[in-house]
């Protein structure tokens, strides 16, 4: 903390709002302050779970989306960050953030929350339920991996959703992801073409059941693309709407959240304003 201190007040920061909270959860009260006050960026210091919890008050905040978000990668999986060409060296993050590109990206809507990376339900959920926070503390990217494994076994569930009003899925799934980005945890390609500036939210919906299907499914992910997989099916969607036959764990941006029968997901293009590499592709 003192060293990100150091290096923004050197960078020329002259007048600086700091604030430190214990868990991600207790971000949105200071990042309302901070919009109330009208700062000229908002940095944001921490992993997946912290940049959504802020990226959504910033969204939802009146005047919040003009106030450009600079994230300094310091969780387990920083997926946004990665996304978006950030890296996890601290001098150059804070770099991007004072000089680099503002550029607007699209978030994912669901339950009343804003999300930048994904929102999973059905293993993905349950996976990233058993993962808390310790075993992340212990193990980092380990943790997924731990908690996935128990849950290979798990019963499916029956998912009818709907993509942009038309029936697209009726059937027995082991999972349904709806991603903002391309790369998911453990750097798996999950969206061949997902990029978080087009407008669109990409879904798709895993039937892979068992060790066995699991790891050739996850194979072809990590060697090819996705939708070429027996047990994954994608498409794209400006609104996605899922029933389950029984209610399940869901997840936005790696943090567990209650269990659902049904949700909504839409995309908000343009929502928030980021902190990205010139260089980037998103920042052309």
């Amino acid at each position: 903390m003192d060293e990100l201190r150091r290096r923004i007040t050197g960078g020329g920061v002259d007048e600086l709002i700091w604030a430190e909270v214990p868990k991600s959860s207790k971000a949105p009260k200071q990042v309302r302050k901070a919009v109330a006050a009208g700062v000229d960026l908002l940095v944001v210091w921490g992993g997946d779970g912290m940049v959504q919890r802020s990226l959504d008050v910033v969204a939802q905040e009146k005047g919040g989306s003009k106030i450009p978000v600079a994230i300094i990668p310091a969780g387990t999986g920083n997926l946004l960050a990665t996304n978006l060409g950030i890296p996890h060296n601290l001098e150059k993050a804070v770099d991007i953030a004072l000089h680099g590109k503002r550029h607007r990206i699209d978030l994912g809507k669901l339950g009343g929350e804003y999300f930048g990376v994904m929102a999973g339900v059905g293993f993905d959920g349950a996976m990233i339920n058993d993962a808390d926070r310790k075993m992340k503390e212990r193990l980092g990217k380990l943790a997924y991996v731990w908690a996935g494994v128990r849950h290979v076994n798990g019963e499916a569930a029956t998912a009818r959703i709907l993509v942009d009003g038309v029936k697209w899925f009726d059937d027995e799934a082991s999972c349904v992801l709806i991603g903002n980005v391309g790369t998911i945890t453990g750097g798996i390609n999950a969206f061949d073409d997902a990029k978080p500036d087009d407008g669109w939210l990409d879904v798709g919906v895993a039937t892979a059941q068992g060790a066995m299907q699991w790891a050739r499914a996850l194979g072809t992910m990590a060697v090819g693309r996705s939708d070429r997989s027996p047990f994954v099916r994608t498409t794209r969607a400006r609104r996605i709407d899922v029933k389950l036959k029984s209610k399940m764990e869901y997840e936005l941006d790696g943090g567990a959240r209650t269990k659902t029968k049904s949700f909504t997901a839409s995309v908000s293009p343009g929502a928030v304003k980021i902190c990205v590499p010139r260089e980037s592709p998103e920042a052309a």
